[in-house]
């Protein structure tokens, strides 16, 4: 199989490297220093370093049409904002199309009745004729580079993408599942970094792991009630993308948007927590994004509205625990009062 991957950065160059042991991959850097560079040192210096590039990678910049000619499968590896513009420019590729970003993009103007999408929606809006789906799933880009075991999952409502997917990755270390649900793995991949910001701030205030275990499942249902309100299914949440992409990004170590919660329970500010990650968090650019589009669907999301809070300084560390330790008892539910049904469209 030819495969050309879009992105050089952590993620695109861990699925490149990832996949050259079985394929013919090209990986392409909108930056032609940081191509030759990689090329000359066979490594990944800013975004994976120590992680020796295999022989057979090719590494280029320039023009992106030359280098994906006659690919089978084309991986988009930017971060979310670059999402519209690649799809764009890919317009008539007959080739399979997958993304791995997570997160949702902001409101394209500042009317009301706008609200972000999630990357389906980019799709359908600028290239529905693409055979497209996301790659996503609970993943850290190093230990997928150094070929740690790992699963993932392929979600499209086209099967011979997901075919592709799992042919393109799936094998001893990478295990991929397949899934039709791409409105709920993509939901699950952005609203768990918002989440994570909320669990790394419960770390970072030492208030244990009792505290943990609640946010992560109350943030589990926050998750799952967004998720139904625009279509998807109840049991995607239940998992890879949904409770096993939350829990690794809200535990583990290697988390750009825990270590974002953490850095603003010692103290920091944004700016300052966001300029120390040196990678992109996409929790701290969606979190307004789901906050205001759960909003507009009547869904009941207390987590991610205290995340906002507090990234926009409306409250400290400490009085986003307290208005949340401080709601009214409700039952025990994925979608209490008026939230809005389970199968409401976006």
């Amino acid at each position: 199989m030819k495969i050309c991957v879009h992105g050089a950065g952590a993620w695109g160059t861990a699925v490149a490297v990832n996949a050259a042991a079985r394929h013919e991959v090209t990986l392409w850097a909108r930056d032609a220093a940081q191509a030759d560079a990689m090329s000359a040192a066979r490594e990944n210096t800013r975004y994976l370093p120590g992680l020796a590039l295999p022989a057979s990678l090719a590494v280029r910049a320039g023009d992106i049409a030359q280098a994906q000619a006659g690919a089978d499968l084309v991986i988009v590896a930017t971060p979310m904002a670059a999402l519209r513009e690649q799809l764009v420019a890919l317009r008539g590729t007959t080739a399979a199309v997958a993304w791995l970003c997570k997160g949702v993009e902001p409101a394209l103007d500042s009317s009301p009745e706008s609200f972000g999408l999630l990357a389906h929606e980019i799709w359908a809006q600028v290239a529905p004729d693409l055979r497209a789906g996301v790659l996503s799933g609970p993943s850290f880009a190093q230990e997928v580079a150094e070929g740690r075991p790992t699963a993932l999952v392929a979600a499209s409502p086209h099967a011979a993408v997901r075919d592709t997917l799992v042919d393109a990755f799936h094998g001893p270390a990478l295990r991929v599942y397949a899934n039709e649900d791409i409105v709920g793995v993509e939901v699950g991949g952005a609203v768990k970094n918002v989440l994570a910001i909320a669990t790394g701030l419960c770390d970072g205030l030492a208030l244990g792991l009792n505290a943990r275990a609640a946010l992560i499942t109350r943030g589990l249902a926050e998750m799952t009630r967004f998720g139904l309100a625009l279509g998807a299914r109840a049991e995607t949440f239940m998992g890879l993308s949904g409770l096993g992409d939350l829990v690794l990004t809200s535990t583990g170590d290697l988390s750009r948007n825990r270590k974002v919660g953490l850095l603003l329970a010692q103290g920091r500010t944004l700016a300052q927590a966001v300029d120390s990650l040196g990678h992109v968090a996409e929790g701290v650019y969606c979190a307004r994004t789901v906050v205001q589009r759960a909003r507009g669907l009547g869904v009941e999301m207390p987590i991610a509205e205290g995340v906002v809070a507090l990234l926009d300084g409306r409250v400290s560390p400490q009085d986003a625990v307290a208005a949340l330790t401080g709601r009214d008892p409700v039952p025990e539910s994925v979608q209490p009062g008026a939230a809005a049904s389970p199968r409401q469209s976006s």
